[in-house]
């Protein structure tokens, strides 16, 4: 490919965050810096000073005196110093250069080396870093200059929407500026300032839309601004025109996912960050290197001609800066110049990344002086929200801020989870690829096999998303919480991506294919075994892998059964009823043709993961076998009662110990098949509460459950799988490995066990990973309970997502978390964004109440979780969410610990 001017090796943070070390990652290419540019700056007369003009977001204009030889970081910081601007690191300066381009000013390069005639060029002060959320700003002055991007942007036509849209943020911004709607001061202010480059035409539509924001404070405007405004196309893009290899004319841009190509204003592709391994270019040509399997061995570089090579140069230093702030998580140390010759360009991004920007404001003591907003008299504090509550949930506390209408809340749910759901697919799309790719761990077939069927359902899910994310903001808000509009219903955009969804059928039926391809390769290669398992224990990863592939199929189930809540909702002479129907017919006939895959595959992943987890059992996910239940039980020994781990399945039952090694893995101490097995009560016979004898072929048990609700479920489960058994003939022995099988003359066993037993196997528990403490085996046996598989499938049926506020008792304050609910448990994030939980609460055998008067708890939509010491209350935004929380913790919890709320 020849020399390169200038590269950049983009680095891998989900392998970093699984544990890769950093790497800098810049490297230097030929032919380098040129000897004038080395030597130092062009001659000009040492003492002679700048004074530069800076243009603020509002429009104003400042001078500034500095040396000559000060560089761009000097100019920077005595315009954020003056501004009193905290978050400043989302902010830069840009100017014209020649070619009238507009270009950031560069912090570690002396500014009359960047600009021709700095005195005479006007630097205004921009937004250089869109992040995808404007909860991520933690100051409201932050918000509140972002907004005036925003502002800007629609004005100068880069944020271009449709009309609708651009006339709802033009009257979130006239009621920025200038308080409540009048109609006088309105048309007064819209002739003399411009929003809207078509402002004239839609004028009337701005002010009814105004009209609609009575008591909306400035800060509420700023944040539904960012919040229309982030779900966008266009929202941060900065074209860079470019043309493809068959000189095609496209559009380049930088974001904080990565790389994006447009063909005029619609984005035809998007390159992740851990898509890419090095960017590049040389003279004209800008170039992507992409991991191998990306896009196939035979296209892993793209090729890019743009208009000259200081554009070239200009986008590649852009995108430097984009990949060291969003993905890094310290800054880049910076390269020491070469005194006469360097090979390539030493650039590097040189200000804090955002992590380091987010830890600064949350750790800074700092308080500020109020601000003034330009054209209004309202004074607005600096740091008016606590850092640790965005504006985005406080509302939780206004209840009164959102729809009252329960077809929202019902809407907002299909919002919230498809949220989490694509960060579910985004561990395999995003994280395992970057895993198995990193190790060249897996076979190019597979690799084939497993993304070329979850990769099209994630692209179609992201545009779904953001289809959602649309109508939602549309829908919310006090601007029209009871106005009744054509925005107000979920059904057309429920009913169309339904329809679409079915051309993706084929995808979902090979999955059943995708798990046991994979199953079997983790089995026979070491390395892909080992990649597997590591990965598991990360925690973007929170979940066993193999569930994630399951959430496809699953997702149709949640879809059908909130279809069916809206469905019930709704009158049928609501306008949304009919497409409601719709949709739900169209979702309920995929349903039906893959329930029984579904069916399948969560038994052949509850299988394949206990199979990782036990130790002393092969073959565990034999054809035919089918998982029952799995918790804990009290088996008589000579020692008296030990607690012990039992799994029953279709054809025989296991009981295990846990063992004492890092590992926690359980050890199978016996086989019993259930061929001839039977089961009876037998408390009054060993004086031993909720006790019950299994006698089968090779020996006979006495066990006891923690309460007789528990001894009648595993009762029933054994007798029903025994019955089964009986009709279908199998003989379980087929499946046993006589060396595990117990081998007893007793008629009743009291064997002496103990954890010694483990040291037999203590090389195999050697080469075994550690395992998750939030397991549901795990779970169950700590807290002395059970789970069967019909517990599980009705569990995943039903998961939640959304803002909740989090008490503990002896705490005072409410602290906002994005709570995710699945698998029996909660994982608590700071925000939906994030990609790994930071704690989570597994909820089996917890009770789940109304707060009491002991409580002192005076607040709506509270309810409570509490196990022995452990108590825990937690705070919906809204009736519809409270209920729909209560119902899923006193369903899919253990009944009888659940009082009614």
């Amino acid at each position: 490919m020849g020399e390169m001017e200038g590269s950049y090796r983009a680095i891998q943070t989900p392998g970093t965050r699984l544990g890769a070390q950093f790497n800098a990652g810049i490297s230097t290419l030929e032919p380098g810096q040129s000897l004038s540019d080395a030597l130092g700056p062009v001659g000009r007369s040492p003492g002679r000073g700048l004074q530069l003009r800076v243009q603020g977001l509002d429009d104003s204009q400042e001078f500034y005196d500095l040396e000559s030889r000060a560089d761009g970081q000097t100019l920077l910081s005595d315009v954020f110093r003056r501004s009193n601007l905290m978050e400043s690191d989302y902010f830069g300066l840009e100017f014209q250069n020649m070619q009238m381009s507009w270009v950031w000013l560069e912090p570690t390069k002396l500014v009359v080396k960047q600009v021709k005639r700095p005195m005479n060029t006007l630097f205004r002060l921009s937004v250089k870093f869109f992040p995808p959320d404007p909860g991520q700003l933690q100051e409201e002055y932050t918000r509140y200059l972002f907004s005036l991007q925003m502002k800007r942007d629609l004005l100068e036509g880069r944020l271009s929407c449709t009309e609708n849209t651009a006339s709802l943020l033009a009257s979130h911004l006239l009621q920025s500026e200038i308080g409540d709607y009048d109609d006088m001061a309105d048309r007064d202010f819209l002739k003399l300032n411009k929003l809207l480059p078509n402002q004239e035409r839609i004028q009337e539509r701005i002010m009814e839309l105004h009209y609609r924001h009575l008591g909306q404070t400035p800060a509420d405007s700023d944040f539904q601004v960012l919040e229309i405004a982030r779900k966008l196309e266009m929202y941060g893009v900065r074209f860079h025109p470019a043309a493809d290899r068959e000189g095609t004319k496209i559009n380049l841009a930088v974001a904080h996912i990565g790389l994006q190509v447009f063909q005029g204003n619609t984005k035809i592709n998007t390159f992740n960050w851990s898509k890419i391994r090095k960017l590049s270019f040389k003279r004209k040509r800008f170039l992507i290197k992409l991991y191998p399997e990306v896009h196939g061995p035979h296209q892993d570089t793209l090729e890019f001609q743009m208009v000259s090579r200081d554009q070239c140069k200009i986008f590649w230093k852009n995108c430097v800066e984009h990949h060291s702030f969003f993905r890094l998580l310290d800054q880049p140390q910076p390269k020491s110049k070469a005194i006469l010759f360097s090979r390539g360009s030493s650039f590097r991004y040189s200000g804090r990344t955002q992590k380091q920007l987010v830890e600064y404001v949350k750790d800074s003591g700092a308080r500020r002086t109020p601000y003034q907003r330009r054209n209004s008299k309202v004074r607005m504090s600096a740091r008016s929200l606590a850092p640790d509550v965005p504006k985005q949930v406080s509302a939780i506390t206004k209840t009164n801020r959102y729809p009252t209408d329960k077809a929202y809340f019902i809407a907002k749910e299909i919002l919230t989870t498809e949220r989490t759901y694509l960060k579910d697919l985004e561990v395999i799309t995003v994280w395992f690829r970057s895993a198995v790719i990193k190790e060249n761990a897996m076979p190019e077939g597979l690799m084939t096999l497993l993304f070329s069927n979850i990769d099209p359902i994630y692209e179609f899910h992201r545009g779904f998303l953001k289809e959602i994310d649309q109508r939602l903001a549309l829908w919310s808000g006090r601007s029209n919480a009871h106005v009744k509009g054509d925005y107000q219903r979920i059904g057309d955009v429920m009913l169309r991506n339904m329809c679409a969804l079915k051309e993706f059928t084929n995808y979902l039926q090979k999955h059943d294919e995708v798990l046991t391809e994979l199953e079997k390769a983790t089995k026979r290669l070491k390395k892909l075994e080992t990649v597997y398992k590591e990965f598991e224990l990360q925690k973007v990863c929170y979940l066993p892998l193999n569930t994630f592939l399951l959430k496809p199929i699953q997702r149709l189930m949640h879809y059908k059964l909130i279809l069916e809540r809206l469905c019930k909702h709704y009158s049928p002479d609501h306008p949304d009823h009919n497409n409601c129907r719709e949709a739900l017919k169209e979702v309920a006939e995929m349903t039906n043709q893959l329930q029984s895959s579904l069916i399948r595959l969560e038994n052949f992943q509850k299988l394949s993961e206990l199979q990782r987890d036990l130790i002393g059992i092969e073959n565990l996910t034999a054809p035919g076998r089918e998982f029952i239940r799995e918790g804990c039980l009290y088996k008589l020994t000579k020692k008296g009662l030990q607690q012990r781990m039992f799994f029953l399945f279709s054809d025989q039952l296991l009981y295990t110990s846990k063992g004492v090694t890092a590992t926690n893995q359980f050890k199978v101490h016996g086989q019993l098949p259930l061929h001839g097995m039977i089961v009876e009560e037998s408390e009054n016979e060993w004086s031993v509460p909720h006790c019950f004898t299994i006698y089968s072929a090779q020996r006979t048990i006495v066990v006891a459950a923690s309460s007789k609700v528990e001894m009648g479920k595993w009762i029933e489960d054994l007798n029903m799988a025994i019955e089964m058994t009986k009709k279908s003939q199998e003989k379980s022995d087929l499946f046993l490995d006589p060396g595990l099988c117990d081998r007893s003359s007793d008629e009743v066993s009291l064997d002496q066990e103990s954890e010694d037993d483990m040291s037999s196997s203590r090389n195999s528990l050697d080469k075994q990973t550690h395992h998750r403490a939030n397991s549901t085996m795990h779970v169950c046996w700590h807290r002395n309970t059970s789970v069967s598989m019909s517990d599980h499938s009705l569990a995943v049926e039903n998961q939640l997502s959304g803002y909740l506020l989090r008490k503990f008792k002896n705490s005072n304050g409410w602290q906002k978390l994005w709570v995710v609910f699945t698998n029996f448990c909660l994982f608590f994030y700071k925000t939906h964004q994030d990609d790994f939980p930071l704690a989570s609460l597994p909820l089996l055998g917890y009770t789940v109440s109304s707060p009491g008067e002991s409580d002192s708890i005076h607040k709506e939509y509270v309810f409570k979780l509490h196990f022995k010491s452990h108590v825990y209350f937690f705070r919906a935004e809204s009736e519809y969410t409270f209920e729909r929380y209560s119902d899923c913790l006193i369903r899919y919890l253990t009944p009888s610990n659940n009082a009614s709320l």
